[in-house]
């Protein structure tokens, strides 16, 4: 059976690149990051211009049906979510990520995020088997966060069928490891494989941004690729002998200073009043977050439908019975699942702990300054 490994480990990291720089660069820096740019292009451009063929398509018609107008927003999330991955690999490859290391239960980040995704993994059909021992990392615990997401975001793509989940210890001095065996092709595929054309259909984006996480938070990351299965395996620190300055700046890429503990995770924005929707979207547009905006509760239900986000903000005169609802069954998959309710009549922001509901507050009156601190405060909660 063919098969493919590679390796990555947190020493591969690219040199400072300046004006004095650029022609002492290793070659296989550069080649890093031309293939990288090469991909994020092609990633972008695909789903474009299929959406370009649909949008041309229907003037010219006239009219496009359901179907259509489904495929439409498929082509364009893809689209956007590339170029947010895209931001985020070149955030984190700055190398002025401040990390503050600290003693990270994984197993418990892990099973949190399995929450968070529970719905998207069962709409891909992709089914899960876990061995998780009780265990520890030493780590910034944001970046656990995103680099879990990360893993999660590359299974959907991967995937077809099964995914077994191991965490343990292991080695000496001892590292925390998390080990995945993904089925990326039916048992029974035996039609003939090229390697290199399999290898490249398993590393999209999805997979350069948990490359570049591993990359810098110090992880160790192994993959073997095989004809149905892919093997993946995180090497995390349990305890640190020395502790690491930030690596210098990558090619080239703006300072980044971790401003924006919550770059990545996303936000469902439900609100019916357009001056409201611009306003939540101008106070949170320097946080890095991926953001969704509905305009009533039912399409709130329908968006979860299909997964998670990492909170809700509301508008609290949308709230009615089917609000609640939703709320509950969110609740039951993920009980400290972050809600920020916009209320008249509150000074400023008051905490999910606080309030009898478990639901934040922030007032209207004062959303363009409360709302960014109330988002870090509530999810660097439960992070």
């Amino acid at each position: 059976m063919p098969s493919s490994s590679d390796r990555l480990m947190a020493g591969l990291t690219s040199q400072p690149f300046d004006a004095d720089s650029f022609e002492s660069l290793a070659e296989h820096d550069l080649s890093r990051w031309h293939a990288l740019l090469a991909q994020v292009g092609c990633e972008l451009a695909e789903p474009l211009t299929s959406a370009l063929e649909r949008v041309t398509a229907m003037t010219t018609t006239g009219r496009i049906d359901r179907l259509g107008l489904r495929a439409l927003r498929a082509e364009l999330d893809r689209a956007r979510q590339a170029g947010i991955w895209s931001q985020q690999i070149a955030r984190l490859a700055s190398g002025h990520i401040r990390q503050s290391h600290e003693r990270v239960h994984l197993t418990h980040t892990l099973q949190s995020v399995l929450a968070y995704r529970a719905r998207e993994l069962h709409n891909h059909g992709i089914q899960l088997t876990q061995s998780l021992t009780p265990t520890e990392a030493q780590v910034d615990a944001s970046m656990l966060f995103g680099l879990l997401n990360a893993l999660v975001d590359w299974w959907l793509q991967a995937a077809q069928g099964t995914i077994d989940i191991r965490v343990e210890t292991r080695g000496w001095p001892e590292q925390a490891c998390l080990t995945c065996r993904v089925q990326h092709h039916p048992q029974d595929f035996f039609s003939a494989i090229n390697m290199d054309t399999l290898c490249a259909s398993l590393s999209t984006l999805e997979w350069r941004l948990l490359e570049q996480y591993t990359l810098s938070m110090g992880v160790g990351l192994e993959r073997d690729i095989g004809a149905s299965h892919v093997r993946v395996h995180l090497q995390f620190p349990i305890a640190p002998s020395v502790v690491l300055e930030p690596e210098p700046a990558q090619l080239g890429f703006l300072d980044s200073v971790n401003s924006r503990p919550l770059a990545g995770s996303h936000v469902l924005i439900v609100a019916s009043r357009r001056d409201l929707r611009v306003r939540m979207r101008e106070s949170l547009k320097s946080m890095g977050l991926i953001l969704d905006f509905v305009n009533t509760i039912q399409d709130a239900i329908d968006f979860c439908q299909e997964g998670l986000p990492h909170a809700i903000v509301f508008d609290g005169a949308l709230r009615s019975a089917d609000f609640e609802q939703l709320a509950t069954s969110i609740r039951k998959e993920v009980p400290e699942f972050v809600f920020i309710e916009l209320v008249e009549g509150v000074g400023n922001f008051e905490m999910a702990s606080t309030c009898h509901d478990g639901m934040a507050k922030v007032g209207r009156h004062v959303l363009d300054t409360a709302l960014p601190s109330a988002l870090v405060y509530e999810l660097g909660r439960i992070m």
